[in-house]
């Protein structure tokens, strides 16, 4: 048939995922602080890469019990120091008084951080239940308005879109969320997950029930699924098993891997935007290839002029 038949026959050209993807996104990254020095090259190797994408800010996370405190403290002060990225500190209530929380919140205020996530945290002992210190902040709400009594933070919490392992039912969890955002937070992280459906419904439903916080999907790009399983075990994350077996096979073949942890995490992003999400928060595992090749795909370009 020849290309005239052809084109009077007509034929049906799919829209590519990404094509109405115009870089009208914000970005943000998360980093765990490094334990030797040669994790801190990886992570600043992978602070420099990421940097010209101009992220909203960037966050470093907070070992069980406060595992990591003075590391995480070190981290992101060296970003406010070197570098001109909004640099997030997370904090936990968990084995401190309020007391003492709070120093360590004007110490960062201090040393220029503006930006605090303020999490409940979990219990050094793995399994362990959470228990409040009589002293301490009782909850991540508490924690949310103690920290807006110490400096005007920018204060960003977590949301759970497949439910809080710990919480009774999908509507009392919705109700903390709610308390933080009463409390002052100005944004909800949520914890990652894979289906994009399950994020936009709960996203719906925060908005029906008058959260009018943002709520930022976190995504996790997946190149190592038994540890994501960890990790989903955790904090109630499903992994459908369709993913199982996309990566069976590859376990001495780590291009591959890569290949096919991008190309998941930018259909789930693809499918987050379509649903008019313009906030993407990468959980990078201190790696950057994964996380800024799904922001190319979204449009997000660096910028050349951009400068630690």
């Amino acid at each position: 048939m020849s290309r005239v038949a052809l084109a009077s026959v007509g034929t049906f050209e799919p829209t590519p995922l990404f094509a109405a993807a115009k870089g009208d996104i914000a970005v943000s990254f998360e980093f765990f602080p490094p334990k030797s020095d040669k994790m801190a090259e990886t992570l600043w190797a992978s602070i420099e890469t990421l940097a010209p994408l101009q992220p909203q800010f960037v966050s470093v996370t907070y070992g069980a019990g406060g595992s990591t405190r003075e590391r995480t403290h070190a981290t992101v002060e060296r970003i406010v120091r070197e570098t001109h990225l909004p640099a997030a500190a997370h904090l936990t209530c968990v084995n401190a008084s309020r007391g003492e929380i709070d120093d360590i919140a004007r110490s960062y205020w201090d040393a220029g951080v503006r930006h605090i996530v303020a999490l409940r945290g979990d219990p050094p002992e793995e399994g362990a239940d959470y228990v409040p210190r009589a002293d301490g902040y009782a909850d991540a709400a508490a924690l949310v308005a103690g920290l807006k009594q110490v400096a005007p933070f920018e204060v960003s919490v977590a949301c759970y879109p497949e439910m809080h392992p710990q919480a009774t039912c999908p509507e009392a969890d919705l109700d903390h969320l709610a308390r933080k955002v009463d409390a002052g937070a100005d944004r909800a992280i949520s914890q990652f997950f894979f289906s994009a459906d399950a994020f936009l419904r709960f996203r719906d439903r925060a908005a029906a029930r008058g959260i009018a916080a943002e709520i930022v999907p976190g995504i996790l790009p997946v190149s190592n699924v038994a540890q994501t399983r960890k990790f989903a075990g955790q904090c109630g994350a499903a992994i459908p098993d369709w993913m199982d077996e996309l990566f069976e096979g590859l376990d001495h073949k780590p291009a591959a891997r890569q290949l096919i942890a991008a190309t998941i995490a930018a259909e789930l992003c693809g499918q987050l935007y379509a649903g008019g999400i313009r906030h993407f928060h990468f959980y990078t595992l201190n790696r950057a290839e994964l996380a800024y090749a799904i922001c190319h795909l979204l449009g997000v370009r660096a910028d050349r002029k951009a400068h630690r």
